[in-house]
């Protein structure tokens, strides 16, 4: 049998559910973990257990659990920011295409529920394969940190 080592993913399996907000968490922290940029009403980060490499998380800065809830600035921001993450990631992935999408609620699939955020998963052709079908295994190309650091970077170029 092939083994395929993600010594990484232990500190998910040992977490568990946190009681902090990712996002609030994130928002308020001076620097915030894979935090990508901050704006007036979002912040766009990236995902620490991704679908696929580049996968950028972009949420509103007031935790509310429904864009419903969220004011025409805050909305406005908040695309401003999902297409400013998606710039980034053109410019430092060169991605064919990407999934991008909110989940909201438990049910339908809401890793974190109560913070109504947005998943921009960046896909290329033949990214998908046999691995998470027979071995539920995804394979990530890139390690967050050097990611994190040409996101950063491509951002100051561009500033």
């Amino acid at each position: 049998m092939d083994r395929l080592w993600a010594p990484w993913r232990i500190n998910y399996i040992r977490a568990g559910k946190s009681k902090k907000c990712l996002f609030c968490h994130s928002r308020k922290s001076p620097s915030g973990k894979f935090v990508i940029f901050k704006t007036r009403h979002a912040l766009a980060l990236l995902n620490i257990f991704p679908y696929n490499n580049g996968h950028v998380l972009v949420s509103p800065a007031r935790h509310v659990k429904d864009i419903a809830s969220l004011k025409e600035a805050e909305i406005l921001d908040l695309i401003r920011a999902t297409n400013r993450a998606k710039e980034l990631l053109d410019r430092v992935l060169r991605p064919e295409g990407y999934n991008i999408g909110m989940n909201i609620s438990a049910v339908a699939g809401a890793g974190i529920a109560g913070h109504v955020h947005i998943h921009i998963v960046p896909r290329w052709r033949g990214d998908t394969n046999f691995m998470p079908v027979l071995g539920n295994t995804k394979i990530i190309s890139q390690s967050l940190k050097e990611l994190y650091k040409q996101l950063k970077n491509a951002q100051k170029r561009k500033s």
